[in-house]
Order: structure tokens, then C-alpha cells, then sequence
């Protein structure tokens, strides 16, 4: 069986980016590099070794476990089961519905209501949510994207009926759609409407809620999709200046938007790569919004980001075993200078992580934390001339995909191209683990016929009739009269200039439903799909 970190005939190994790996080392590997000028000090551009002077030294990285399945209850039990466990931060995972903008009783949505998240409604979905937590101490991340504004006001809704100032929350909401055309199918409208949408958060959190991250730019479901590293960064950045070009257009000041952007990276499992991928990406952003945008607000050009463990390569074959992935990726993401972190359930490729796994998942970064001494010194691996060089050659080859992208047109334009990119390298690495030349323990070397199986976490199908029949309630208990007047407050909106967030927070106030409010801008802005269906 072949390897495919076996040397090549030039004496090189090949990563997984496609980038040589020298045999071994030295002050010649890094003659050409001005490391003074590249690194910088910590909390200082260019960020290349961290975004905070001291990083970890007085306190890790927050551990942020995702959680969200069935109801409202359900995933609030497990909010106050990791809590209670030590995670400083809460992230949600939603229903497939609630990603689509779609009510749990739509006709699309049967069989999907809380499977791979919670279904979400309306406030009264989300204040069960949150039904004892408090808003104004906790830190909360939502995975969620085309009806991201929507959750948003959900979750400010809660706050206030809760007593929490909303100029104190705290979280970020993922809100990137350009890579759900790219890698991951969870759009609703086409890209301009979408991207107004973004911009309008970006406008009304300035103005509403300061310390919420208006935008996680997500590197994750690109490489899910089967990206390599240097195609992670370049997309992901290429998707960030497509943002940050759509907010300077709306009028919107890079200095006050900027500190409110961040990022979310995948960790897999070639540490070197990882950690050089995290510092390159920092180091090309600062230099992507001083030299191209103008920024000067240290803040606007220091790239925060959040990583998750990678989900692709959990085995299904030998489960136990992605214990040891999980804890390898999570040492590259804190080595990385990750601001936050979520590592995944063991049992993750079978179903949703049971109690026993997620606490195993966040045991493993409190021991890395704890026990590793990696958070003794700042950027711990710096100066060594493997990751410096390897660092440099993954800034540059992203350096150039972004500037391919650029004479395209830009991200919004090169959508196709971008999902083509991602095919090729998804394709390339599937005939390798199948041609043996990529090692995957358990699935193509050391298999095993005798596995023995795990407990897995199950969903109780009852759970879809139980929301329908709560969401049928809620309609029938509301002022109707009032939520048309609001929805149509939206529908006006929509139409025109003003920002879209207050009239949505007045209907989603009055009762509205997610399904409601994206349903008026699906009626507007039409859908994705449809037009391109219409274009051919």
C-alpha cells in the first residue's frame, strides 16, 4: 500500500494542500523570509502570532460545545448539562427547517422537524431555549445562516422579555450565506437580497446589540465539502471581502464593522498544516483590510476565529478512534491561536453526540488546556523553520487564489467556480483513501470484523407532531390581525431601502413565525433555485 506522505523521487513529501515537504529544516528554509516583518509581536499586525498580546496566558480559548436537536426543552437540558460541566459558551445547531426558513408544519419539512438541531418557530420556541439561561452573562453562537437576522431578533426578543440589556449580549451569529451556494445548499434567496440582509445586520447591530458578532465567515462547511487548506483560506477570505465590499457600499464605515467580523476554520488532522493554515490566514487578512479597505482601527484588521473539529473525518468504522482525531485537531486549532473551539462527539458520524460523548468532547479540550503546557507561552511552535516556511508557502498560494477569484469578478461571480475547485479536491481525495495512497486508520488499513458497536443518540419521531401541534397553538392564540399588519410592515421594507431588522423584529414580536417572515421575502426576492431554474 502505498503512503501518501511516502517521499517522492525528489526526496519531498507532499501535504495534504499539495505543497513539498522538505526532508528536513533549517535557517536555509527561511533565508528568504524577513520573520521580523512576517510575525510581528502577538496582538500586533500583522496578528501572524495571535490577536491578543497574551493570548491564553491568563485564560484558554472559550470552549463553545454545539448543541440542538428535537425541541426547545430537550436542547436546553443539554445548554444546562454542559454548562454545569464547565463550557463557558453556548453554540446552536437548528433543524433543517429552521435553516431553510421554513415553519415546522410546511409540507417540505416532514420528517426533518429536530433532527440535526432544533426546530425553532417562533419566541416562544426560543424562550424556551433559553428558559433559564442567562443571556446577559453567557456567550452564544447560532448556526444559522439565510434566516440568520431572524434568529438574531429571536434571540434579542428573549433577552429583553428576559430583563437583559441587549447592548451587553454577547455571541455571533454565522450569517454567511456566499458559501452555502459554494459548499453546503442551505440558501433560500439569491445572492443581492441575501447580501442586503447581511449588510442590514451588520447596520442594526452596530446601532442595537455592539458586542454581537454580526458574522461568522466560514471556512468549516468549505473544507466539510472537501476543500484543501490553502482552497479553506482563499475562499473563505474571498467570501469576506465580498462582505466587506457590500458593507462599504451600504455606507457602512470599515472601522465600525470590521471588529465585529469573525471567522470559523476547520481543524483536521495534519497538525503542522493546520496550524501554519490559522496563522497564514491571520497575517493575509490584516493585510487584506489595511492595504485593500483602508482599515486603521487595529481591531477591523486582527482576524478572530472560531474552529470546530473536523467533522469528514470522523470514521464510522472503529468510532473509539476519533477520540484521538479530536484531540489531534483541537491541539492545532489552540496552537493555531483559536479565540474559541468546538470539538465533536466520538459517535458523530453515526448520529447527534450522546450526553457521555459531548462531555468526553469537552474533556479533551479542558485536559489540552490544562495539562499540555501549550498555553505557558504565546504561540508556542513560532520561529520553528518547518511552520514558518510552511506558513509563508500557504499565505502565498491562497495569496494567488484570491487574486484568480479577484480577476473573475469576485466571490458573488465565481460561485461555480469555487464549487468546481472544491469538487476536484473532494474527488482527488476520495481516490486516494480508496487507492490506499491516503492512510485512514480503520476504513483502508488496520480494519477490524469484530467492531464492537456504540450507544447512539435517537430521536423520538413524536417530537415533529408534538411542534406542529404547539406551532398550531400559537396561531391560534395570537393577535392575527396584528401579525399581518407587521408582516406587511416587512413586505414594504423589503421593497424598499430602509433597513429590513425593525419591521422584522415587530412581527416576530407580534407572534409571526420564521416561517412567516422569510416567507414575505421569499415572495419578494424570490429563490435561489427558481432562478436559476429560470435563467436556463
Amino acid at each position: 500500500m502505498a503512503d501518501r506522505n511516502a517521499a517522492t523521487n525528489d526526496g519531498a513529501r507532499v501535504n495534504e494542500s499539495g505543497i513539498p515537504v522538505e526532508r528536513v529544516y533549517d535557517a536555509a528554509s527561511i533565508a528568504g523570509l524577513d520573520l521580523g516583518d512576517r510575525l510581528g509581536e502577538p496582538g500586533a499586525f500583522p496578528y501572524t502570532r495571535g490577536v491578543h498580546p497574551t493570548m491564553y496566558l491568563q485564560k484558554p480559548w472559550t470552549m463553545r460545545q454545539y448543541a440542538g436537536f428535537a425541541t426547545a426543552e430537550e436542547t436546553n437540558e443539554r445548554f444546562r448539562y454542559l454548562l454545569a460541566a464547565g463550557a463557558p459558551g453556548l453554540s446552536t445547531a437548528f433543524d433543517l427547517p429552521t435553516q431553510l426558513g421554513m415553519d415546522s408544519d410546511d409540507p417540505l419539512a416532514a420528517g426533518e422537524v429536530g433532527r440535526v438541531g432544533v426546530a425553532i418557530d417562533s419566541v416562544e420556541d426560543m424562550g424556551r431555549l433559553f428558559a433559564g439561561i442567562p443571556l446577559g452573562e453567557v456567550s452564544t453562537s447560532m448556526t444559522i445562516n439565510a434566516p440568520a437576522a431572524v434568529l438574531l431578533l429571536l434571540y434579542q426578543l428573549v433577552a429583553e422579555e428576559g430583563g437583559a440589556d441587549p447592548r451587553e449580549l454577547r455571541g455571533t451569529i454565522q450569517n454567511d450565506v456566499l458559501k452555502e451556494y459554494v459548499a453546503r445548499g442551505n440558501y433560500i434567496y439569491p445572492p443581492g437580497p441575501s447580501m442586503r440582509l447581511t449588510t442590514d445586520t451588520f447596520a442594526y447591530c452596530d446601532a442595537e446589540l455592539p458586542k454581537w458578532n454580526t458574522i461568522s465567515i466560514s471556512g468549516y462547511h468549505i473544507r466539510e465539502a472537501g476543500s484543501t487548506a490553502v482552497q479553506e483560506v482563499a475562499f473563505t477570505l474571498a467570501n469576506g471581502i465580498a462582505y466587506v465590499e457590500a458593507a462599504r457600499a451600504a455606507g457602512l464605515d470599515v472601522n465600525r464593522f470590521g471588529p465585529r467580523l469573525s471567522f470559523f476554520f476547520n481543524a483536521h488532522n495534519n497538525l503542522m498544516e493546520e496550524v501554519a493554515k490559522f496563522r497564514a490566514a491571520r497575517s493575509l487578512w490584516a493585510h487584506i483590510m489595511r492595504d485593500r479597505f483602508g482599515a486603521t482601527e487595529p481591531r477591523a484588521m486582527a482576524l478572530r476565529f472560531h474552529a470546530q473539529t473536523g467533522g469528514s473525518t470522523l470514521t464510522a468504522q472503529q468510532p473509539r478512534n476519533n477520540v484521538v482525531r479530536v484531540a489531534l485537531q483541537v491541539l492545532s486549532a489552540a496552537l493555531g491561536g483559536a479565540q474559541s473551539i468546538h470539538s465533536n462527539g466520538f459517535d458523530e458520524a453515526l448520529a447527534l453526540p450522546t450526553e457521555e460523548s459531548a462531555k468526553l468532547a469537552l474533556r479533551t479540550q479542558q485536559i489540552i488546556a490544562a495539562e499540555s503546557g501549550i498555553r505557558d507561552t504565546v504561540d508556542p511552535l513560532g520561529g520553528s523553520y518547518y511552520l514558518e516556511s510552511l506558513t509563508s508557502e500557504l499565505e502565498e498560494r491562497a495569496r494567488a487564489l484570491i487574486a484568480q477569484i479577484d480577476a473573475k469578478g469576485g466571490a458573488v461571480e465565481c460561485i461555480e467556480f469555487m464549487r468546481e475547485a472544491i469538487g476536484d479536491a473532494a474527488f482527488r481525495h476520495h481516490e486516494e483513501v480508496t487507492s490506499g495512497e491516503r492512510v485512514v486508520i480503520g476504513v483502508n488499513t488496520h480494519r477490524e470484523d469484530d467492531e464492537q458497536p456504540v450507544s447512539i443518540h435517537r430521536i423520538d419521531p413524536a417530537i415533529e407532531t408534538d411542534q406542529v401541534a404547539r406551532l398550531r397553538r400559537l396561531r391560534a392564540a395570537r393577535n392575527a390581525s396584528e401579525v399581518n399588519a407587521r408582516l406587511s410592515d416587512v413586505r414594504i421594507a423589503a421593497r424598499g431601502t430602509a433597513n429590513l431588522l425593525p419591521p422584522m423584529r415587530e412581527a416576530l414580536r407580534a407572534r409571526a413565525t420564521v416561517g412567516e417572515v422569510c416567507g414575505v421575502l421569499r415572495e419578494e426576492y424570490g429563490e435561489y433555485d427558481k432562478v436559476l431554474a429560470a435563467r436556463g
